[in-house]
């Protein structure tokens, strides 16, 4: 018989990359996906007659519990939210909504119903922080700082899932992914966005500047497709109640990335500082340990950085040559 999967944020960057992910590697799943009317279908067009997907907005609770109903999963990859963290400054209440009330609503769904599916929700390692030097790399068991209203939405994520696996005993497994990337990432994540602008260098359609905020900045970068292949080893193998970082374990500064970027794409630019580009506050050093979840399920990370980046890259080139076809 096969199992159903329903993964939220379906047609999104990391969402996208799991629904690929299952249909090559586990036909015996079914996947089902949550959507809006007006989300933008570009990353799941080649596998949209393979889906079923159904409408519902996440803070509409009788939404949740209709697709629920509908749906009946076996897992539940819960990877919708309003992820940007400059975004969750200048819109805290959106942010809560979309992470905080959004959870509540799928758990309650869930309990109400009385389904037994084993839930994944993607935290994140910006609930540490403020983290010291002495704490890197940075395990399960260090303090959470948060530095932002995103931050603290995803403290509130990450402790509901404890909170309801102890108080009804739902299966909920808590990864929190460090800073992950590569195609179909959002032009507005850093390395995306530089990917982008040089994108349009490469293509004659910009001049060769990049504008760039904070380089000074060290995070932890996984592929995305890594990632996801994360997310369903925890629901297969990881323990429910536990929490895991999924890291590749290296940190990089910003400017780092940069210079390898600008190398792969063969471009002389000038890099301007942009203050508009800068945060109000800004987490330094981000660097997992991941051992906890290489121990309980054998995931390690197996794309090269330099492939990531170069994937991102190309992506962005294809990406623009096909707008400007379009016009």
């Amino acid at each position: 018989m096969k199992k159903r999967a329903l993964i939220t944020g379906i047609t999104g960057f990391a969402g996208s990359h799991l629904a690929e992910f299952l249909l090559e590697n586990y036909p015996n799943i079914e996947i089902f996906g949550i959507s809006r009317w007006r989300s933008p279908k570009d990353n799941i067009l080649k596998i949209l007659d393979k889906l079923t997907l159904f409408e519902c907005d996440l803070t509409d609770f009788n939404s949740v519990l209709e697709t629920l109903k509908s749906s009946k999963p076996d897992y539940i990859f819960h990877l919708a939210a309003q992820s940007f963290v400059p975004t969750s400054w200048r819109m805290p209440v959106y942010t809560f909504n979309a992470n905080v009330i959004a959870q509540i609503n799928l758990f309650e769904a869930v309990r109400i119903l009385g389904l037994d599916p084993t839930i994944q929700i993607a935290c994140s390692s910006e609930e540490y922080g403020l983290v010291l030097e002495s704490e890197i790399p940075i395990k399960e068991t260090n303090p959470l700082r948060p530095l932002s209203p995103y931050a603290v939405s995803k403290v509130a994520q990450d402790y509901m899932g404890y909170q309801y696996f102890q108080s009804y005993g739902m299966k909920i497994v808590r990864t929190r992914g460090f800073n992950h990337t590569g195609p179909r990432r959002g032009e507005v994540f850093v390395v995306s966005n530089f990917a982008k602008q040089l994108a349009l260098i490469k293509l004659g359609y910009a001049p060769p500047v990049i504008k760039v905020g904070n380089l000074d900045a060290v995070r932890d970068f996984t592929d995305v497709r890594d990632m996801v292949r994360a997310y369903y080893l925890a629901v297969s193998r990881g323990k429910p109640g536990e929490v895991y970082n999924v890291a590749s374990g290296k940190g990089y500064s910003i400017r780092e990335v940069l210079d390898r970027l600008i190398r792969i794409s063969g471009l002389d630019v000038k890099v301007e500082r942009d203050p508009k580009r800068e945060r109000p506050s800004d987490v330094m050093r981000l660097v997992g340990d991941y051992s906890k979840f290489h121990k309980d399920t054998g995931w390690k990370p197996e794309i090269d950085f330099d492939t990531t980046l170069k994937d991102t890259f190309n992506y962005w080139v294809e990406k623009l040559q096909v707008v400007v076809k379009k016009r």
